[in-house]
């Protein structure tokens, strides 16, 4: 098996209304790359929230006497604390620098996902509304000009916990289910995987950050290619929820 990665070296810097997909059929033109089926294009989702429009402008806010009490208790910004929750579905932790939160969307991270970097100065990007269908809208439009059976899934940087440093993590994906059940099937010595469940998208993600970087790389669209369980995995309808963990099965959260 060998797994190949393209990191895509002509995407320019997006602005509200852009076309991503389009974008990235330019692109692939431009460096003479021809999708192939089981493609995947991994898309950072900051570029996503940009072309959506998925602003916020940090110094407009208005922080109230609860947010100004937790910037205090973890030392931040009362204004960007104030885009964390809102950007919130509850508080799961608070500590010196960090909160972390259940997003909109479901995911548990730190700041709500906020994302200052790559972004103009005062403002800042949380994740796209909805990466599901973000990640839908891009795939069919390049399966419909290419009549290739890709998958594409938007990345976020988080952390994790018990671990240090942070890692490429999919929080939208279209074409591919993100969880690869294995239960049931053997290991070498023939025993029956019990409960095996691999986080594809994620690894698939993690993988992609090696080139998409966390700094001045300017790689935000990554394309790997030999990914073998592609058509195992093949799905079009289910979108990132098989990875989020339901509440009464999160033991970190009793």
């Amino acid at each position: 098996m060998t797994l190949k990665l393209y990191g895509l070296k002509e995407i320019p810097l997006v602005k509200k209304g852009d076309n991503i997909a389009k974008i990235i059929e330019e692109d692939l033109e431009k460096e003479d790359i021809a999708l192939e089926d089981g493609d995947i294009l991994l898309i950072a989702e900051t570029l996503i929230s940009k072309a959506e429009g998925n602003y916020i402008k940090i110094d407009e806010l208005e922080p109230s006497e609860e947010t100004i009490k937790i910037a205090e208790k973890c030392k931040k910004d009362p204004k960007l604390v104030e885009a964390i929750l809102q950007e919130s579905n509850e508080i799961v932790a608070v500590g010196p620098n960090f909160i972390v939160t259940e997003t909109k969307h479901g995911f548990v991270c730190a700041n709500s996902g906020i994302d200052e970097s790559n972004v103009e100065e005062g403002l800042a990007t949380p994740m796209p509304k909805n990466p599901d269908k973000s990640a839908k809208e891009i795939r069919e439009y390049l399966e419909e000009k290419t009549d290739k059976e890709i998958a594409v899934i938007i990345t976020d940087t988080q952390g994790r916990a018990f671990r240090v440093g942070a890692i490429g993590t999919a929080i939208g994906c279209s074409g591919i289910n993100p969880l690869w059940v294995r239960i049931g099937e053997e290991d070498l010595f023939g025993r029956a995987l019990e409960t095996t469940e691999v986080a594809t998208a994620d690894e698939l993600a993690a993988a992609a950050s090696l080139l998409m970087g966390q700094a001045n790389e300017g790689i935000p669209i990554v394309l790997i290619r030999g990914f073998d369980a592609f058509n195992h995995l093949r799905d079009t309808e289910t979108g990132i929820k098989p990875l989020l963990r339901p509440k009464e099965f999160d033991v970190f959260r009793k």
